[in-house]
């Protein structure tokens, strides 16, 4: 009778269950294993991708800055944007002053873009013969800026082809970047209207 009671308390799982618990574990590991790989191999992408978001910002940033600076626009075309703005250098296109209470100078600035890069240059006022410099490259169009007022008589409160560069008080900017997480491209676009152009028209004469 005792021989019995022990030989009923001592049973085990069947070979069949083992298989079953044997198949799910090969299972569950291997989809475990696949999403791993699956994120070790899209994470360069990832980042290239954070990466060139994170650049057409940067150049976002800077133009905006320094459009808000600007007193009046010379150029006004969707691939290239000039404009007499005050910038901290010792001279147009050189260095910062290491005199942090030095005063802004007005110097022409450039941006030019095409469907590879967009560069920025300095010249004197009225000049456009700066040292371009490339701020972010592999756009997706060369077709960056736009401008308001712009040339449709319609509605002049659209930002489109610029009426005229005296005209325009606004200034869109749209960037296309790679996207290398799939088809298309990324859109980084922002604006900024030319506050020192409307201060100095506000002063009296």
């Amino acid at each position: 009778m005792r021989r019995g009671r022990l030989a009923g308390e001592e049973a085990g799982l069947t070979l069949i269950e083992l298989l079953v618990a044997a198949g799910m574990s090969v299972v569950l590991v291997g989809a475990v294993g696949s999403m791993l790989i699956s994120a070790v191999r899209d994470q360069p992408r990832l980042s290239k991708q954070a990466q060139n978001v994170s650049q057409a910002r940067w150049v976002l940033e800077r133009l905006t800055r320094e459009i808000r600076n600007g007193v009046r626009i010379d150029v006004a075309t969707p691939s290239q944007v000039s404009f007499l703005a005050s910038v901290r250098r010792v001279s147009c296109g050189g260095p910062v002053p290491t005199d942090p209470s030095a005063d802004a100078i007005k110097c022409e600035v450039t941006y030019t873009c095409t469907t590879e890069s967009c560069s920025r240059s300095e010249a004197d006022d009225g000049e456009f013969d700066g040292t371009p410099r490339t701020l972010v490259s592999g756009l997706g169009s060369s077709d960056v800026f736009c401008f308001v007022p712009s040339s449709d008589p319609e509605d002049q409160l659209e930002c489109g082809e610029a009426a005229s560069p005296e005209g325009t008080t606004f200034v869109g900017v749209e960037l296309l970047v790679p996207n290398p997480t799939g088809p298309g491209a990324l859109t980084v676009s922002d604006g900024a209207s030319l506050r020192a152009k409307v201060r100095t028209e506000e002063l009296p004469s």
